[in-house]
């Protein structure tokens, strides 16, 4: 069942085609990853669901209900670009942006605290937002956005500006927020976060969705039936030789402890990958037989690059 519906969503701004007739479907209790080039057409889709700005055509419902602005209060939204005011302390601030999302300011400091600890940013309440790094901020800006537990939650960059101890502490609380029932929309450029965070993903590519689905299903439906192979020998030309006879193979390289030939199997419709390893293991000691299976980078540009072909052909 969906959290978020966007049904043919399409924005311009002049003569700039911002969104050209988007649909999307945010599954509860997922993290969707929305990725896409710089100018592809992300920030706008997030600030129409937001309520930023309106769509010129289409619908979004929240929560089977068409989107309106008491919504605004289920929704948690961290921009890339930060707006915490510099001159206000810590506390003081986060108080002031939970009550404006109707909080209680007896709830609001109970939640607060509770965050505070957990992140160990207690000794910051007093301090002024100037006085913080950007990383520092950037987790005050995190607990904001989170702390009236929302329904949809939705980042925009959330590791920018973090060293990777403190963006792993992010990535930790968001995979929490997820088991504790939030939909998450993520939108990053930093394609490791997606492998480890992401459910689903869309991808957008010039104001038009080309890519989007369950990212396990993704992968599995681009496999290309090839494998990187180690294998343990004495005479490696003889083997690679052998082995050229028999199998498609290309050079490749990875690390290992072992030493020995390294290469990149391609098997045929008609060979299975274990008759492919019972005959590989007739030249010696089979190390390493892992299937090529493409990373959320590889079908980000591999997609982006068809894409691009198509439309000049």
């Amino acid at each position: 069942m969906s959290l978020l519906e966007v049904n043919q969503v399409s924005k311009s701004f002049g003569t700039y085609k911002a969104l050209d007739q988007v649909s999307l479907s945010v599954p509860k209790g997922s993290i969707f990853g929305l990725l896409g080039p710089n100018g592809a057409g992300k920030t706008t889709l997030i600030r129409i669901v937001n309520q930023i700005t309106m769509p010129d055509q289409g619908t979004v419902y929240l929560d089977g209900q068409k989107l309106a602005p008491h919504h605004i209060s289920d929704i948690g939204y961290l921009p890339e670009e930060r707006g915490l005011y510099k001159s206000m302390k810590v506390g003081e601030q986060a108080l002031y942006l939970a009550q404006l999302k109707g909080m209680s300011k007896s709830e609001a400091k109970a939640q607060l605290k509770m965050w505070f600890e957990r992140l160990e940013i207690g000794h910051w309440w007093d301090k002024k937002i100037q006085e913080l790094s950007k990383g520092m901020a950037q987790k005050i800006q995190f607990v904001v956005t989170v702390l009236h537990r929302p329904k949809l939650l939705i980042f925009d960059e959330p590791f920018s500006g973090f060293d990777p101890i403190n963006a792993q502490i992010i990535q930790r609380e968001i995979l929490r927020l997820k088991d504790e029932g939030a939909t998450v929309i993520f939108s990053t450029h930093r394609m490791e976060s997606v492998e480890e965070l992401c459910d689903h993903i869309a991808l957008v590519h010039k104001s038009k969705k080309i890519l989007d689905g369950n990212l396990t299903q993704i992968k599995r439906a681009h496999l290309s039936n090839r494998f990187k192979v180690g294998i343990q020998c004495e005479s490696r030309d003889q083997v690679l030789k052998a082995i050229g006879e028999k199998f498609s193979i290309s050079p490749t390289e990875f690390k290992s402890v072992y030493q020995g030939v390294q290469f990149s199997l391609q098997l045929s419709d008609q060979d299975t990958p274990n008759a492919a390893l019972t005959e590989l293991s007739r030249f010696g000691m089979v190390y390493h037989f892992v299937a090529e299976v493409p990373s959320a980078n590889d079908l980000f540009v591999q997609t982006i690059a068809q894409n691009s072909t198509s439309e000049d052909s």
